[in-house]
């Protein structure tokens, strides 16, 4: 009788465990999945906001045109692809936000424009929400690929196919600082 009662106890820990790790593996999964949401929120504003500063710098900058193009076909990339190919548009369209930035110096009526201005502000604004929000991304998918890697939880990854996730990264080219030529 008493060996009975130790092999149900057994039992219902390891249920218990198992119920505890898969529990804790969805939890993870889903702060991975919200923090995404929130760089895609992000990206979204920035999308909605470049028509705008392309329109205002036209006016004033027409010869530099290559560069608005650019933009906004990049633009148009933030939208579509995996996480990793949304990151690396995002990290061109940085650069060429940069370079629209610098006209600013090149024209002096278009550093007065408060249009430009309060766009650039609000891209500001935008870019580092950004920045925090690839941050607390990058952590939660490190927190849950500790936690489906550590013991005793590995196990009920393995039953239950919870996916490493990837971190996202930022290439070497954007890392340098950019050269901009008028």
């Amino acid at each position: 009788m008493i060996t009975m009662i130790v092999v149900i106890v057994i039992i219902a820990v390891l249920i218990i465990a198992v119920i505890g790790g898969y529990n804790g593996l969805v939890k993870f999964r889903n702060w991975v999945e919200e923090s995404w949401s929130q760089i895609n929120v992000q990206l979204e504003r920035r999308h909605d906001l470049i028509p705008n500063l392309v329109n205002t710098v036209k006016g004033y900058a027409k010869h530099e045109s290559e560069t608005l193009e650019k933009v906004v076909e990049m633009r148009s990339q933030l939208v579509n692809g995996s996480p990793q190919e949304r990151i690396e548009a995002d990290n061109q369209i940085q650069g060429a936000l940069k370079s629209i930035f610098a006209l600013k110096e090149s024209y002096p009526d278009l550093k007065a424009n408060q249009n430009f201005l309060k766009l650039q502000e609000e891209l500001t604004t935008t870019e580092n929400k950004l920045a925090y929000a690839r941050q607390l991304y990058n952590k939660t998918v490190a927190e849950y690929n500790i936690k489906r890697e550590s013991f005793p939880t590995n196990i009920i990854a393995g039953m239950f196919n919870f996916h490493k996730e990837d971190q996202l990264t930022i290439p070497e080219e954007v890392r340098e600082v950019p050269n901009v030529e008028f």
